[in-house]
């Protein structure tokens, strides 16, 4: 994703949601689309979208709304959707074998293209069409690699020993689905999914924050 440093990252986040909205806009032949559908559609409110866009500069037109097709060309070029991504899955347990049988390139430019595990099982074997190879050799598959970012769904255990691995291959980011809260140099971004984590905040809020029905 190539973001101005002066981007926001709240900003800089919520800019593929938009860029999944629009091509979806665009596959339906919707010509343009105004802050307010944006707004209901991804539920990020109108004011904030019309502040994310302004960074870009005039993306719309009072009274107008947007272009459908212009800003999903401008937010193709701004997230380099042209360019395929290819990201590394270290650990094809339950998750990584769901994430493997999806694989990213169905719905945009990013892929699986490796995957690791520590199961002699799965070793040399094809999961959603990617060959599975021994995480023992981690090291030296991902160096001579051009993958710069990794997901990493191994136990929590071993989950920062493989991530100083990874990271001494190369890898600029990574995407924790493990609970370890990983240490990393400074030049290495961590992006952490606790699912754990996030169901215990959803239950919290249905339980003390209900939402009033329209």
């Amino acid at each position: 994703m190539e973001i101005n440093n002066n981007i926001p990252q709240a900003t800089a986040k919520r800019l593929p949601l938009y860029y999944r909205f629009l091509n979806n806009l665009h596959l339906q032949g919707k010509t343009r689309v105004s802050s307010k559908e944006l707004s209901e559609a991804v539920k990020v409110d109108s004011a904030t979208i019309r502040r994310d866009f302004s960074y870009f500069g005039a993306l719309g037109r009072k009274g107008y709304g947007y272009n459908v097709e212009y800003l999903l060309e401008f937010f193709r070029k701004t997230l380099n959707q042209d360019n395929e991504s290819n990201v590394a899955l270290i650990g094809v347990g339950n998750l990584g074998t769901a994430f493997l049988h999806y694989n990213f390139s169905k719905s945009n430019n990013t892929k699986i293209a490796k995957a690791y595990d520590a199961n002699p099982d799965l070793i040399g074997k094809e999961v959603g069409h990617v060959m599975v190879e021994d995480v023992e050799k981690l090291d030296q598959s991902l160096s001579e690699s051009d993958i710069d970012v990794a997901i990493l769904t191994v136990p929590g255990h071993v989950a920062q020993s493989v991530t100083d691995v990874i990271v001494k291959a190369g890898v600029k980011g990574i995407l924790n689905f493990t609970p370890a809260r990983l240490t990393v140099p400074a030049d290495v971004r961590v992006h952490h999914i606790d699912l754990t984590v996030e169901l215990q905040s959803l239950l919290y809020f249905v339980e003390h924050y209900p939402l009033e029905k329209k």
